[in-house]
């Protein structure tokens, strides 16, 4: 299909939720980006790489070039275990011991230099992305930022996120009338164990931000921050939790609506289980930046489902709740420093 085939015309979301019945929603940065502008870094290793406060050495990049990633667990979780062998076999080095430290600070302050601080958020917007999440059965997220997380925690007994009391996954935890919170990318609520298991950080919405990755030897982030999508589905497939996530969206049936996601190439995955599950009705919000652009991103996303008869229904993103403009804090408004993170 030529360029030319694709007029620049967005329908209003109102319009498309009136004429179909949306059970799924899959949230991308595009939703982040509408609170807060500091999220369109484009890899946070790259953030990491060049702050002020503890970057990267050469030394802690070497490990990431030799476990070719740019992706933080897996470099931690690698750190962590060559401890553990260094320790079985009484070898005395401390190296992978301060690699694993200086890698976590610069993961902290790498993530608090991006992310919209607590302080700048207003509880009405968050409320207001409560009530937008909870008209889907299900909600798939990829952001690993807090924003779904603190939406969340505004009307908790409206959501299943798969944790129990104890904030242990239990993939078979079930509950009427809720709507599902997976978050397929991990967050920065969510932890590992060290059995590999996943936990859920039980913290107050304002401290969580604040307590994040507390350099603790035990406490090892995940989160799928950017990589290939190769790479990112090797760290899926070896985390349960994020499986089990990646597996709810390849079977998910009815129609999904997809907003603020790019859906690139580092994100095949996420594509191949779209496909997967046989979805024949999509949504997908576009921002009206230009005709060439909407044009463009409309000829991006036909190509990806082409020949598999899917319907795709192109939106405008700020006629969206989770884009509407009156959502964006002013980065202006952060005009004192984060507190530097302990160690």
């Amino acid at each position: 299909m030529e360029f030319t085939d694709f007029d620049a015309e967005l329908a209003h979301w109102d319009d498309v939720r009136a004429s179909t019945v949306f059970s799924g929603l899959l949230v991308g940065n595009g939703a982040s980006l509408a609170m807060w502008k500091n999220f369109s870094y484009d890899a946070l290793f790259d953030v990491a790489e060049t702050t002020r406060n503890k970057p990267l050495s050469q030394t802690e990049l070497a490990v990431f070039k030799a476990l070719d990633t740019s992706n933080f667990e897996p470099v931690l979780s690698a750190l962590k275990s060559a401890m553990r062998v260094n320790a079985a076999l009484t070898i005395s080095s401390s190296s992978p011991r301060n690699r694993y430290f200086a890698i976590k600070e610069a993961l902290i302050h790498a993530i608090r230099s991006v992310h919209i601080p607590w302080r700048l958020v207003d509880e009405k917007s968050l409320v207001r992305i409560n009530q937008e999440l909870s008209q889907y059965r299900t909600v798939y997220s990829t952001n690993y930022d807090l924003l779904c997380y603190w939406a969340v925690m505004q009307s908790p007994q409206k959501f299943n996120d798969q944790f129990d009391e104890n904030a242990s996954f239990d993939r078979y935890q079930t509950t009427a009338k809720t709507t599902r919170m997976l978050y397929l990318h991990g967050g920065l609520h969510l932890v590992k164990n060290l059995d590999g298991s996943v936990r859920k950080l039980q913290s107050s919405e304002s401290t969580l931000l604040g307590s994040f990755a507390i350099n603790a030897l035990d406490d090892v982030p995940i989160f799928v921050s950017e990589d290939s999508s190769a790479n990112k589905q090797k760290m899926i497939r070896h985390t349960d939790y994020l499986s089990f996530c990646h597996a709810q969206l390849a079977s998910h049936k009815d129609a999904l609506c997809i907003f603020g996601h790019a859906l690139g190439k580092q994100d095949r995955h996420i594509v191949d289980a779209i496909k997967h599950a046989g979805i024949k009705t999509i949504a997908l919000s576009i921002l009206p930046r230009s005709d060439a652009f909407i044009q463009h991103q409309k000829r991006h996303y036909s190509s990806l489902f082409e020949g598999l008869g899917v319907a795709l229904k192109f939106f405008n993103a700020k006629t969206h709740p989770l884009g509407d403009p009156d959502l964006s804090v002013s980065i202006e408004g952060l005009n004192t420093p984060l507190p530097t993170p302990k160690p």
